[in-house]
């Protein structure tokens, strides 16, 4: 098992930049798949962003090239840099984890709320 805990969600303005952080409770090396999902007021959860063990990324067509997701194995924590903000970045953003075999196993956090101002 795994426990998540994100953090650094905010109110900012548009334009401006944030940089969300995902510590777990164990060492993440051997977790393979990591990634961030958000969810909107009245809208699906969506994944923007995702890394594996060996550091291969992928981002979801409406994000390309404002996020940045990254991870520190030694700190057990994951990263969203997200750039240029907009008021449709306005979301409850989770941090995800899958573990075991065909990644049977998905740990979800809490979510930390990004407010953008326009």
């Amino acid at each position: 098992q795994v426990q998540l805990v994100e953090s650094g969600g905010g109110l900012v303005q548009a334009g401006g930049s944030l940089e969300l952080s995902c510590a777990a409770s164990r060492s993440i090396s051997s977790i393979n798949a990591m990634g961030w999902y958000r969810q909107a007021p009245g809208k699906q959860r969506e994944l923007v962003a995702s890394i594996t063990g060996g550091g291969i990324t992928n981002y979801a067509d409406s994000v390309k090239g404002r996020l940045t997701i990254s991870r520190d194995n030694a700190k057990n924590t994951v990263y969203l840099r997200i750039n240029s903000l907009k008021p449709e970045d306005t979301a409850v953003y989770y941090c995800n984890a899958k573990t075991g075999a065909l990644y049977a196993n998905t740990y979800w956090g809490q979510g930390t709320q990004v407010t953008v101002s326009s």
